[in-house]
């Protein structure tokens, strides 16, 4: 039996944007309020969505009706919002990263499960149609042994995105380029190849001085756990007008296979023995936030998750644990990064 899944969305910036869109498209799903500081913000929000404006985040969680809460929060929120919705009997689905602390994401872990309730994290990327084809393949153990994981970002951050929310660019509600840009590619790496052991890295601030409070660009060098192979990673805000690539190259025993395109939506090349990645869906669109874009479009795969497996139907594509696991990795690259100094 469905049954239908009410859900509460706290925080109505952009990306609260595409969780309403696609509750209300489910119909097996149903929004049933909101909640912002800004007022007049959620005020907005709930009437462009039909749904309640409820004036406290407590009025929202008291509502016994709502099954769910999606916390779309500033980054350096998302624990407290949780841990709330949690204890109060909900549900809940939160953005990424699941939090800035590995800490602060083991208290969220905790409160699941002393009060028996769902922890979903948005990783939408692993829907992705490339994704999953080069994880069906290493599932079946058809790459061999793993040589070589490289992973490029290469975005665009301007002026105006980080004057745009306060919060943006702070390490106290942001957390860093890592957290907030990069880390659905962190958590695609660990989806596909486990955790990973950081070596060095460095990192740097080069044309973000006035904006941000953190890196703007790095380099990672790492190895994989499960594997005798070794990894890298380049990233950076700084490419020029627009965001360039996201990909992730793999290197083994029987393939080479580049998982590319700007939000890792494409093959952008492959070498097998004799199994290449043909006939795949095409990938949705990237998230479009008007002056800037940011990474595939798959929360309508996100919210369907989490009403089948709040149904009972299907396990959660991205756990409490896989969430903790990225925020993990993220903390361990910037204890080993060396920061370049602006001369």
């Amino acid at each position: 039996m469905n049954k239908k899944i009410n859900f509460a969305i706290i925080g109505c910036g952009y990306v609260a944007q595409r969780h309403a869109k696609h509750i209300a498209l489910h119909d097996n799903a149903e929004l049933t309020g909101v909640f912002d500081i800004d007022i007049d913000k959620g005020k907005a929000f709930s009437n462009a969505f039909d749904c309640i404006y409820f004036n406290t985040y407590n009025a929202l969680l008291e509502t016994e009706a709502i099954d769910i809460v999606s916390v779309c929060t500033p980054n350096g929120h998302h624990h407290l919002a949780t841990l709330e919705a949690l204890n109060s009997g909900k549900s809940v689905l939160v953005e990424k990263p699941m939090s800035i602390k590995k800490s602060w994401c083991e208290q969220m872990i905790k409160a699941a499960f002393a009060n028996n309730k769902a922890l979903f994290v948005v990783k939408q990327n692993r829907f992705n149609p490339p994704v999953q084809a080069v994880y069906k393949l290493l599932k079946e153990n058809k790459l061999g042994e793993i040589y070589s994981v490289n992973i490029n970002c290469f975005w665009n951050r301007n002026e105006r995105y980080y004057q745009q929310s306060a919060w943006r660019g702070t390490k106290a509600l942001d957390g860093g380029t890592l957290f907030t840009q990069f880390s659905h590619f962190i958590d695609v790496l660990y989806y596909l190849f486990g955790d990973i052991d950081v070596h060095s890295g460095l990192v740097a601030n080069m044309n973000h001085e006035q904006l941000i409070e953190f890196e703007d660009t790095g380099h990672f060098v790492f190895s994989l756990k499960e594997h005798n192979a070794l990894g890298q990673l380049s990233y950076s805000t700084s490419a020029y007008k627009q965001n360039m690539e996201g990909s992730i190259t793999i290197l083994a025993e029987h393939a080479t296979i580049k998982i590319g395109g700007k939000y890792l939506n494409t093959i952008d090349y492959q070498v097998s023995n004799g199994f290449d990645i043909e006939g795949l869906p095409e990938s949705n669109a990237s998230n479009n936030y008007g002056f800037y874009e940011g990474s595939m479009s798959n929360h309508e795969a996100v919210i369907k998750n989490a009403v089948a497996a709040l149904n009972g139907q299907e396990p959660i594509m991205a756990n409490a644990y896989d969430g903790l696991k990225v925020v993990e990795i993220i903390e361990q690259m910037y204890d080993k990064a060396i920061w370049r100094k602006s001369v």
